[in-house]
């Protein structure tokens, strides 16, 4: 009688573990579908805003952030998550091929570590330089999670805007997709 007992509930422990695993790749998938859906998204060929935030823990090409912001397409680029000197040096190499640009038209935020980090110091930012909307530009590989969070932090009638640009290296490999998809998957657990 123990044994059949004993058998009970390792096969109900083995069910409960299987339909885990379903429910996770469920909802992995599902996230995984609406990080890898931004690939391709534009939003914002023929719109101006008042400020662009870029996001550097994105990966995304910030040549692409200046060149909006020498186009006259943002008045404002906040370049958001600048923590290392090799940040600091690459942004310095890029602004180099912009000439034209001001330095009072660019801010440099390096208090930010994370995506999370980056939306609370751009919010305070951005009502500091009175922005009525913000155009968000990092990776398309990115720009969900990033979108998503920032919409957390702004009002519902702030108009958020994405730019999803093209990544420093070629292009993502599938270990990245799986990682931004868990991290994806965790931040819509708190942040959004």
């Amino acid at each position: 009688m123990k044994q059949s007992w004993f058998f009970l509930w390792r096969f109900a422990g083995v069910i409960l573990i299987l339909l885990l695993c379903f429910i996770f790749s469920f909802f992995f998938l599902l996230e995984l579908r609406r990080v890898s859906a931004r690939k391709a998204h534009v939003e914002v060929l023929n719109y101006k805003a008042d400020c662009g935030v870029f996001l550097m823990v994105g990966g995304g090409e910030l040549k692409q952030g200046l060149s909006l912001l020498s186009q006259k397409k943002v008045r404002k680029l906040i370049i958001s998550g600048v923590n290392s000197k090799e940040d600091l040096e690459y942004f310095l190499l890029q602004k180099s091929f912009y000439k034209e640009l001001k330095s009072e038209n660019i801010i440099l935020e390096v208090v930010s570590k994370n995506t999370y980090e980056s939306a609370q110091q751009t919010k305070d930012l951005a009502q500091e330089l009175q922005c009525k909307n913000l155009m968000l530009i990092t990776s398309h590989l990115h720009i969900y999670r990033a979108h998503q969070v920032f919409l957390n932090f702004f009002p519902e009638d702030y108009l958020v805007l994405t730019l999803a640009v093209k990544p420093r290296s070629a292009r993502f490999s599938p270990e990245s997709y799986v990682i931004e998809t868990l991290k994806s998957l965790y931040y819509s657990l708190w942040a959004y």
